[in-house]
């Protein structure tokens, strides 16, 4: 063979090589970058060319799938029983408008294209998966009793079994029905366009996105690091607290709500029970600011990755702030936010004698044999107080709702511990606050317990008349009596 012969058969041997890596690359990366688009309209005929696997609640399915009939090449559609009810848990899957939350996060097993779903067999013929499902840990009855307390209020409640970490109960209202916006008709898309409009925003889960100012809630994570620091030995020690506080390097001072309340100097047990703003603004001022933010931190705010599995909104405790800016901090106003899911870990943690179990609102995923396939644990404690602490502050806060601001939690044949909380809302409070409650209870004769936080952003209360005794504590006893009476 002679030399031009033998160069251009190498050349033609390597064009055919670089032919082959090329289609190879195409195939197995480009081809599943392609795939993975979301804007490849075979990746969303795939999707709902099938019935989508369930989202479990109590035993039963929240979800469905539904034919769609007429030419439309996206043969299912998903369906949903109690929509609204269940919004805050699920999210919405939508033929056009994508997915969110749980519906999102586990989109792959409910529509049969996990891997772990596949066999041997399924992987060489390119079978489809039957769909798998999401067993989440929420109890039907709590869910409804939040749902129905809050009723046309604009707020959130969330749920935990101190003990386990289970989301019990979930709830955001205004609330919307995912299935009105599951499809690609035109129904669908003026539902789209009015939730979309919606100063209210329906979609939003408050429960778990919206950090705003806990108020005097907040004393419950500043009497835990008044008590682990030493700062007072027990929540019975009187504090040093003038009464009204002047807050330092100004001419203002920190009042309370009830002038009339036995602040001056008062314990942690009387300042809780009155929610005495000059006790905790000083004891923040006292401890400093890095003290009452590590603390803070234990209990879970500043953390941006807190997953149950939908990734929770950071609840912030702030930096760099003045003593002035400390002492507001102190009583859950400044630049202090917490969701409902925050408060209610706090609560939780302070139930379960001082150890946080991990929050999670899904037990397992299971094929359509109902085998698992991941399992979440329940536990998984971390220490965040001592239990002697943990065990004063219940005496503290089961004060609090016996003969305190918190008295509209009572449950009969229950210990129930509590914190109300009032945030100002708007420039001098300009805008109607915010009414909080965050609380536990213990069944006195079958020791079950559950831990609640609710938020009230808005209601038809007279402003006057806005408190967390009055707006959130009936929903948190209604959402408590449900997990005990379980």
């Amino acid at each position: 063979m002679n030399k031009t012969i033998r160069r251009a058969s190498v050349f033609t041997l390597l064009l055919i090589l670089a032919l082959l890596i090329r289609a190879t690359w195409v195939q197995f990366y480009d081809g599943q970058a392609l795939a993975d688009d979301d804007k490849n309209r075979r990746k969303t005929i795939e999707q709902y060319g099938y019935p989508l696997g369930d989202i479990i609640v109590g035993g039963k399915a929240v979800t469905g799938s539904a034919k769609t009939g007429g030419s439309s090449d996206l043969k299912y559609k998903r369906t949903y029983t109690d929509g609204s009810l269940y919004a805050a848990v699920t999210g919405y899957t939508s033929q056009v408008y994508g997915s969110t939350q749980l519906e999102s996060i586990y989109q792959g097993v409910l529509d049969g294209t996990d891997t772990r779903l596949k066999n041997p067999l399924d992987t060489l013929t390119g079978k489809h998966s039957d769909p798998g499902d999401v067993v989440t840990t929420i109890d039907p009855d709590v869910q409804k009793a939040a749902y129905r307390a809050l009723g046309d209020k604009k707020g959130a409640a969330v749920a935990i079994d101190p003990q386990t970490g289970k989301v019990l109960g979930m709830v955001s209202t205004p609330s919307y029905d995912p299935s009105k916006i599951s499809g690609s008709g035109s129904s669908d898309a003026a539902a789209w366009k009015a939730l979309a409009g919606d100063e209210d925003s329906p979609t939003t889960n408050r429960a778990l996105k919206q950090a705003l100012p806990p108020g005097s809630t907040f004393k419950l994570v500043v009497a835990a690091a008044a008590l682990e620091d030493g700062l007072y030995s027990s929540v019975d020690e009187r504090t040093t607290s003038p009464n009204p506080y002047l807050l330092p390097g100004t001419s203002t001072y920190l009042k309370n709500e009830n002038a009339a309340a036995p602040c001056e100097n008062a314990t942690i047990r009387t300042a809780l029970q009155y929610s005495c703003n000059n006790v905790f603004g000083k004891m923040a001022v006292d401890l400093g600011q890095d003290k009452v933010k590590a603390m803070a931190e234990k209990f879970g705010f500043d953390d941006e990755k807190l997953d149950i599995p939908v990734r929770a909104g950071e609840s912030v405790y702030p930096s760099d702030m003045d003593k002035a800016q400390t002492a507001l901090s102190g009583i859950g106003q400044f630049d202090v936010t917490a969701t409902p899911l925050q408060m209610a870990m706090v609560s939780a943690t302070i139930a379960n004698g001082g150890e946080q179990a991990s929050p999670h609102m899904v037990s397992e995923v299971t094929d359509a044999d109902g085998d698992a396939i991941k399992s979440y644990a329940d536990g998984d404690d971390t220490r965040v107080v001592s239990s002697s602490t943990a065990s004063q502050l219940q005496s503290a806060m089961e004060t609090v709702v016996s003969k305190g601001t918190g008295t509209n939690a009572q449950i009969s044949g229950a210990t129930v511990g509590g914190k109300t909380g009032t945030a100002q809302h708007g420039e001098n409070n300009s805008q109607t606050p915010y009414a909080w409650f965050t609380s536990y209870a213990k069944d006195d004769s079958t020791g079950k317990e559950v831990a609640v936080a609710v938020l009230v952003e808005q209601s038809d209360t007279a402003r006057a008349e806005v408190g967390g005794n009055s707006l959130a504590a009936p929903v948190a006893k209604a959402m408590m009596q449900a997990a005990l009476d379980d």
